[in-house]
Parts: C-alpha cells; structure tokens; sequence
C-alpha cells in the first residue's frame, strides 16, 4: 500500500510539473477537438479565480514598491522597444507584436503559479488588479499612436472620442474575470465569519452556542483546485489561439521566424527582470489573519526577498496572452498578434521549468 502511495505521488509531481508544456501541445495538436469548449473559458477563469481569490484576506491587498517598479519598467521597455525597433528596422509587425510582449498585463493565473513556487499569492494579487486595470487605461492611449491606419493625435479633439470606448471595451473583457470571482469570494469569507460571530459567539442572552467563533479559510483539498482548472483552461486557449492564427493570418515565414524568437527573448528578460526587482525590493506576504503556512504553504520556509523575487517574476513575466492576441486584432495590425501567441509558448515552458525544478527541490 505504501508503495502505491509512492507511486501515486511520484506520478502526481511529474504531472504537475509537466502540466502547462503538457497541456499547451493538446491544445494545438487537438484544436479542432477541443475548440467547441471555448465558451467554458470564462467559466473555468471564473471558478480558478474564485478557489484562488478564497485562500486571501481582501484586507491583506496592499501596494509595495515594488508594484510601481514593475508597472513602470513595463510600460517604459514597451514604448521604448516599439521605438527602437521602428527606428532601426522600420518593421511594424515585429515593432507591434515586440510591444505586445511588453504591454500585455499579467495573467490571471500568475498568483497560482507563484503560489506553487513559494511566492507570494496575495502580493501579486494586488499587482495582477493593477496591471490589468493600468492596461485598460494605457492601450487606449497609446495603441492609436502606433496604428498607421488610424489618424490620431493625443492632443487633438479626437483623443476622448477613441480612448472612452477603446477603454470601456477593453474593460468590459478584463473586469467581469478580475472583478465577479473577488467579490464573490470576498462574500463568501464576510457571510461565513457572520454566521460563526451569530452562531458560536457566546452572547449576553445566551444564544449563543459558547464556542469560539472560527475564521474562513479554504480547505487544503479545494487549495489545489486553481491549477488543475487553469491547465484545462490553458488546452482550451491554446486551441483558440491555434485556430486565429490559422484563419485569419497570411502566414510569412521571415515574420513568424523573427516573433518567435524576439518574443523568446522577451519572456526571459521579463521573468529575469521581474525576479531581480522583487529580490531587492522585498515586501512582506504575511497576511493578517492567518500564519503564512496556511496562505502560501509554499513560501512558509523562504526569506521574505525570496518569495518577493518569485512573486515579482510571475507578475512581470506571466502575462494575459489572450487578451494580447485580442488587442492586436482590435488596435494593432492583425500579423503583431504572432507576438502574443509565440509568449504563450515561451512562458509555458518556462514556468514548466520552474515548477520541475519547484518539485524536484521539494523532493530532495
């Protein structure tokens, strides 16, 4: 029996540190097969935010130093390497889809990767809200600047008439997945403590039932529920972008050959980036209520400059490829969104890498 366990969690390590590789190499060879889910999306985002968003405390969300250092470097290396690369190439599509790489906020599975990793979840919580609202606020601006077909000049009367609905539009597909699963959560946790204040509190008339009253806190068999809807999801987006880039894009070899690698190099910057930023800008991830074992297992044994590093690299490195490939095609020339779709590639395999090397750590 002890060696079936054994075996069980022998197979259950090399899963999950091969999951996201895995699971991206179903989705494209299967698109076809698993491109009628696509409407579960949502759901899947919905449900791996709410399990997430229930392991931490609202109140804990504070900014740190480190948020505004990431934010900034982000937005600064975007504009910069659009520049740069329009100035000595002249290539719009690789100057796009490079930006793009940039630009593109943080995913919103970042806080369950760099949960598993031993980062902190409820500081890159925080930083995937700001990324994400900071993004809807930036495109707008800037993207009609860069689209050659759009005759624009920020400070011509024609600005609020393109940045409101570019905004809300963008907005309307960021919010409903950040902000329905974090109220939901938080209504959760709040009606529960109440229930155990009411219940078990003991009260001057004697209703009460004379027991302390016990804290919300997500169970640890439903803690692991996040990653497993978050591979599935990856499957199913993997498919979805597979099957754009199949149908709606003339395919030139020089371009894809050259997005591929520039986005390659991207991905590791950022990630490296990310790491060095969070490591000398360390910020605390204990969270109020709760020991920090209980929040970020993970985390528990690390300095505070470690899990800052880890979490700092998933929020500058892991980004919302899906809405990048959305915005190309909404703002940008349609070809820029193979930029997008190759990051996918590259910070699957990378955070595959980390978790192998998360597992094997553990193991020793």
């Amino acid at each position: 029996m002890s060696n079936l366990k054994s075996h069980i969690s022998t197979i259950k390590h090399l899963f999950d540190s091969n999951a996201l590789w895995l699971s991206m190499l179903i989705g494209v060879l299967g698109y076809k097969l698993f491109l009628p889910l696509s409407p579960l999306l949502p759901w899947l985002i919905f449900f791996m935010l709410f399990f997430t968003f229930c392991k931490i405390n609202p109140l804990d969300l504070r900014l740190h130093r480190w948020h505004w250092v990431v934010l900034c470097t982000q937005i600064g290396l975007a504009i910069g390497i659009y520049a740069a690369v329009i100035h000595w190439t002249g290539n719009t599509i690789l100057a796009q889809g490079l930006m793009l790489c940039f630009i593109m906020p943080t995913a919103t599975a970042a806080p369950i990767i760099a949960g598993k990793l031993g980062g902190s979840i409820q500081n890159l919580t925080t930083f995937t809200l700001l990324s994400n609202f900071a993004t809807s606020l930036i495109v707008p601006a800037f993207f009609p600047l860069i689209n050659q077909n759009v005759p624009f000049s920020i400070f011509s009367f024609q600005f609020a008439e393109t940045f409101w609905p570019a905004f809300l539009l963008i907005l309307s597909r960021i919010a409903p997945l950040l902000v329905f699963p974090f109220f939901a959560a938080w209504l959760l946790r709040l009606t529960y403590n109440w229930y155990q204040r009411k219940n078990y509190s003991p009260s001057p008339d004697g209703k009460g039932r004379g027991e302390a009253p016990r804290e919300f806190v997500l169970s640890t068999r439903l803690a692991v529920i996040p990653f497993y809807l978050w591979v599935a999801s990856i499957i199913i987006l993997s498919a979805v972008v597979t099957e754009t880039v199949i149908s709606n894009f003339e395919f030139q070899i020089s371009n894809i050959l050259i997005l591929l690698v520039a986005s390659f190099f991207a991905c590791l910057v950022q990630f490296g980036l990310g790491k060095l930023i969070g490591y000398y800008l360390p910020a605390p991830s204990k969270g109020r209520d709760y020991q920090d074992v209980l929040i970020n297992p993970a985390a528990a044994p690390k300095t505070m400059a470690g899990v800052s590093s880890i979490t700092a690299g998933q929020a500058f490195g892991q980004k919302n490829t899906s809405l990048g490939v959305w915005m190309a095609q909404m703002f940008l020339d349609p070809m820029s969104a193979l930029g997008a779709a190759a990051y996918i590639i590259w910070q699957n395999l990378f955070n595959s890498a980390q978790l192998t090397v998360a597992a094997h750590a553990k193991s020793e």
